[in-house]
């Protein structure tokens, strides 16, 4: 059996390319948000499925059909909103304190190693903290208003970026670093062409970490406090036994972290002509 050369083999592919249908390019395309909606909708139809059958307990679990109708209750409502706008204040404004703080210190610590010998200790111990035992200080410290709930979520999200961001920074090419100083680089420019465009992985997956931990910081936040907010929501609905409208509170967090992470992704993609490039040979 004879195969066709390395040399043949981008040709085949092109003419290969050019002989799909419109529908064959599209889903080439977009296979893996095709596959990633199939994989969706087809659990949320064995749910669905498992419900009316009687194999999955609707008393603990609803079925998808019941959570959305609650979700069309819910969205009528002028609470639902006011929920909303509370829990989507205290994430952006928790989890944009920890961005502008955590990456120029991540950065800083990761740059200087005598600092970091010092910082070190501290970021493990503050990480290792479980942020659930500290909800009772903060809101003694700042009460049950909006304020403790954003420093939860700071914290969730702070630690979540700075450890990787340090990290990213410490695995710098000491070969690139060493070519910036023979040509003369100040430490600016150092920083800009070579230590964030190769920190710049480690700082979006501390972004995405950050986000489910910011997430995870205003229901715990909103549960413990019982104000207001969608994870007071989700108290009162299990409180009610109404698992629809419970799960309907979970999915909003749980999609806002989805299309969080994606729009990261999108980002991360955009910077990744930053990063240095080494040629193997």
């Amino acid at each position: 059996m004879t195969t066709a050369s390395p040399a043949l083999r981008p040709v085949r592919n092109e003419r290969d390319r050019k002989h799909r249908s419109p529908l064959q390019r599209w889903y080439r395309n977009h296979e893996a948000w095709v596959l990633g909606a199939s994989g969706v909708i087809g659990f949320l139809l064995l749910w669905e499925l498992g419900s009316r059958s009687g194999v999955v307990d609707q008393f603990f679990f609803s079925k998808p059909t019941d959570i959305a109708s609650a979700a069309v209750r819910e969205v009528q409502l002028a609470r639902f909103w006011n929920d909303v706008k509370v829990s989507v204040w205290e994430f952006v404004t928790g989890y944009t304190l920890a961005v502008i703080t955590a990456i120029p210190l991540g950065l800083i610590i990761g740059w200087y190693r005598r600092l970091s010998y010092m910082i070190d200790p501290w970021l493990n111990l503050f990480n290792s903290l479980p942020r659930i035992a500290l909800i009772p200080l903060l809101v003694l410290w700042v009460g049950l208003g909006v304020e403790s709930k954003i420093a939860v979520v700071f914290l969730g999200a702070f630690f979540s970026i700075i450890i990787p961001t340090v990290q990213g920074v410490r695995t710098v090419d000491r070969r690139l670093l060493d070519v910036a100083k023979s040509f003369g680089a100040s430490q600016r420019l150092t920083f800009t062409s070579v230590v964030g465009p190769a920190t710049v992985p480690f700082i979006t997956t501390g972004l995405r970490l950050g986000i489910g931990r910011a997430l995870i910081g205003v229901i715990v936040g909103e549960i413990y406090a019982q104000t207001s907010g969608l994870g007071v929501l989700i108290v009162r609905a299990n409180e009610n036994i109404q698992p629809d409208r419970m799960f309907f509170g979970v999915l909003i967090f749980t999609f806002s972290g989805i299309l969080g992470v994606a729009a990261l992704r999108r980002v991360e993609h955009y910077f990744d002509r930053w990063r240095p490039v080494s040629e193997e040979r």
